[in-house]
C-alpha cells in the first residue's frame, strides 16, 4: 500500500493478556464492544486463525457498505486482518503485557480507492471513525477487565 492513512491507538487493561486476546477474537464478546452500527459474519466458520475470512457490515439501511477480511497476522496476542472493500488495508490488534495487565494497541491503516467514498469519509466521517475507534477501546477494556475480575 501506497501512503495509507493511519490510525493508531492505545489503551492499558487492567487484565491479562489472554483475556483482553479473548476479547478481540471471540465473536460474542467483540459485538459487545464494537459499533453497534458494524456487524461481523464469518465466511464459514467463525475464526481467527490465519487465513480464516470475516464480512464487516456497516448497517446503513439499504447499501450495508461490507469490507471482507482475512486473517493475514496471527499468533498469540496478535490478529492482523486485511480487508478489501470500499476501504482496503489492515487493522492490526496486539496484546503486550504490562506490570498490571496489557497494553493494547489499535493500528488501523487504510486506503480509500474510490475517490467519491473518500470524499464523503474525508467530509463526514473521519472524525467520527477515530473518536468511535477509542470509544471501542473503552469499551473493550470494560468487558475484559469484568471478565478479569469474574463477573464478564
Amino acid at each position: 500500500m501506497s501512503n495509507p492513512e493511519v490510525f493508531a491507538q492505545s489503551i492499558e487493561i487492567q487484565a491479562t493478556p489472554a483475556v483482553v486476546e479473548r476479547c478481540i477474537t471471540d465473536r460474542t464478546l467483540m459485538h459487545r464492544w464494537l459499533n453497534p452500527a458494524l456487524y461481523c459474519e464469518p465466511v464459514g466458520e467463525w475464526s481467527t486463525d490465519l487465513g480464516s475470512q470475516t464480512k464487516f457490515m456497516i448497517q446503513i439501511p439499504v447499501i450495508k457498505p461490507t469490507l471482507l477480511s482475512t486473517v493475514v497476522g496471527r499468533r498469540t496476542g496478535l490478529v492482523i486482518w486485511e480487508f478489501n472493500g470500499f476501504f482496503t488495508g489492515r487493522d492490526r490488534w496486539e496484546c503486550q503485557p504490562i506490570e498490571n495487565g496489557t497494553l493494547l494497541l489499535n493500528r488501523f491503516e487504510f486506503q480509500i480507492p474510490n475517490p467519491l467514498v473518500s470524499w464523503g469519509f474525508n467530509t463526514f466521517a473521519r472524525g467520527l471513525t477515530k473518536t468511535d475507534m477509542q470509544a471501542q477501546l473503552n469499551r473493550l477494556k470494560c468487558i475484559a477487565e469484568e471478565i478479569q475480575l469474574g463477573n464478564g
